[in-house]
């Protein structure tokens, strides 16, 4: 049982090695090659290409997600195996959407593994699924499509 209640934040340069070993430590959507995402690729979505957000709890980061202002989508959202089922992957996925929302953005998208945890968990959110490849599942969510959400550019989420 953790001690404290979560607190997300937005994600700063030294919260990169936590948000790396979180994304290498997944069980599903693992990286064919983890030298793919490099530390400058993180770097460059905290402010140039994106932005971050990361989840904590007792001071320990545990989730993060990133939110790419260049298309519109969601770049990263994983969470530590052993927090999951804790809303922490909600909470985040919210704060990227309403952020591309309020860019002005009137459909975020993302994609996924087939068949994941992650497929049905976008579902249960309100996502709505594109044609993919059939080892990749997309997604879309249209500004205004999911309560709290805002409808125009100008609004921000509850």
């Amino acid at each position: 049982m953790h001690s404290s209640a979560p607190v997300f934040r937005r994600a700063a340069s030294a919260d990169i090695a936590q948000m790396s070993r979180i994304r290498l430590s997944v069980h599903e959507n693992r990286l064919r090659d983890p030298a793919r995402v490099t530390q400058q690729m993180y770097e460059d979505f905290l402010e140039r290409d994106g932005r971050g957000w990361v989840a904590q709890i007792d001071g320990v980061t545990v989730a993060f997600s990133y939110a790419n202002r260049l298309d519109g989508s969601i770049w990263a959202l994983f969470v530590d195996p052993e927090h999951e089922g804790m809303g922490l992957a909600k909470h985040l996925l919210e704060l990227a959407t309403a952020w591309l929302f309020e860019l002005g953005f009137a459909q975020v998208t993302l994609s996924t593994g087939a068949g994941t945890r992650a497929e049905a968990f976008y579902v249960r959110q309100g996502w709505t699924r594109q044609a993919s490849p059939a080892d990749e599942v997309a997604f879309t969510l249209d500004r205004g499509g999911v309560d709290g959400f805002p409808v125009n550019a100008t609004q921000h989420p509850r």
